[in-house]
């Protein structure tokens, strides 16, 4: 599966509009090359970076299969107009948190988009990861990755 950002590439810089320091809006995103037998996707961001473990900055699953794109600026809503759901993210609210690391150390955004062989994981809106990650176990196909770099 190849992923992709048009707004920045593997290893870049986040770009601020992303951040706490910016209006921190969800970035946008492009995938194609798709897995034979996929039926949805899961999107997770996750900040490897901190001194408590990952810490997941959006939850976004059950993205019907046909979806090739996300705009940038997805609204906070649980269930999104494309039949997606959002989970709640370490913030403790559902949506996409902004990059937010602590002033003068680097941090890693890590956005994974898996492919699953189901199409809807039995999970509600609004979700936690946990609840996300086990539900998904045995249904994965493919996993593909960008990781992006901001410091305050």
């Amino acid at each position: 599966m190849e992923f992709r950002s048009p707004a920045f590439d593997d290893g870049d810089v986040l770009p601020q509009r992303f951040t706490c320091d910016g209006s921190g809006v969800s970035p946008p995103f492009r995938w194609d090359e798709v897995t034979p037998g996929t039926f949805s996707y899961i999107l997770i961001c996750e900040d490897p970076d901190t001194s408590n473990g990952p810490f997941t900055h959006w939850l976004l699953y059950n993205l019907p299969w046909g979806t090739r794109k996300l705009e940038e600026g997805l609204p906070d809503d649980e269930v999104l107009s494309m039949g997606a759901r959002q989970g709640t993210n370490d913030f403790g609210y559902v949506g996409y948190g902004a990059a937010c690391p602590p002033r003068w150390r680097k941090h890693h955004y890590i956005f994974r988009l898996t492919s699953l062989d189901i199409t809807d994981l039995p999970v509600p809106p609004g979700a936690r990861r946990l609840q996300v990650t086990a539900a998904m176990k045995g249904h994965v196909l493919d996993e593909a990755q960008i990781t992006a770099i901001y410091q305050r």
